[in-house]
């Protein structure tokens, strides 16, 4: 029978890592040095380096997971954080999109069907998540309450159809307990949040997007402008949708 982490084991282990544990921003700076000194396209370099820092917020999620001896319980098809607010800048926004561009013709037209059914199902909810300050710690119970999936989350299976490039909250939250938890409460006390590492991931996709813009090459963003704009992800996907995502 398996074995589920108390909230209180949980914390002390969290406490260790907040007291033991040294992040090394080496693992994200010699993804973008390696990136700059490559002969790719400027677009495959953001793109390519987009992708690359996402995934080593996973690999440092892992190490710290190692150093902690703990093991998450989060299961495919459970898509409980898929209903938080999910803000992002501008800049990944359209990192975002321009990655999903990318995808097989088969994989983002489903993505796109899917947005036409989404924005008009949900209406009325996402107009009220729009005038919830993302800054207002009261948001995201009270966005969690309206019951409003993720603009890329597949309501057929409950999988993300843009998994590899999804945002760094979507990562960063992870259950060590029950996964029950997660099901019966709205703001469970027991899941973990690495949203710190979110500093480490900006940090080198700035680095990234800003050497590229100093160098004069031609970015698809509108640096810096771009990267200190946030807001909520189905809002941006809207914009985009609409044409208006370069509209301040």
């Amino acid at each position: 029978m398996t074995r589920f982490l108390k909230h209180q084991e949980i914390l002390n282990k969290c406490e260790r890592i907040n007291e033991e544990y040294e992040i090394d921003p080496v693992f994200f700076d010699e993804i973008v040095d390696d990136l700059l000194n490559s002969e790719l396209d400027t677009e495959a370099v953001i793109l390519e380096g987009f992708q690359n820092l996402l995934t080593e917020i996973d690999n440092e999620i892992e190490r710290m997971e190692s150093f902690s001896n703990m093991k998450p319980n989060c299961f495919k098809g459970c898509a409980f954080c898929c209903y938080f607010p999910i803000v992002v800048s501008r800049m990944e926004a359209k990192i975002l999109f321009r990655s999903i561009e990318q995808f097989s013709e088969e994989r983002k037209n489903a993505i796109f069907e899917h947005w036409e059914h989404y924005y008009s199902n949900q209406k009325n909810k996402l107009a009220q998540a729009f005038t919830m300050d993302p800054e207002d710690p009261e948001t995201k119970m009270e966005y969690k309450k309206l019951n409003l999936p993720c603009p890329m989350l597949d309501p057929e299976n409950q999988l993300c159809m843009a998994y590899e490039v999804r945002p760094v909250p979507c990562r960063t939250y992870l259950n060590y307990s029950d996964p029950q938890v997660c099901a019966e409460n709205h703001m469970p006390k027991e899941p973990f949040s690495y949203e710190f590492l979110y500093t480490y991931y900006f940090g080198a996709i700035n680095e990234l997007i800003q050497a590229l813009y100093e160098n004069g090459e031609e970015v698809f963003v509108d640096y810096p402008m771009d990267a200190w704009s946030y807001d909520y992800l189905p809002a941006w996907v809207l914009k985009w949708r609409e044409g208006t995502l370069d509209e301040v």
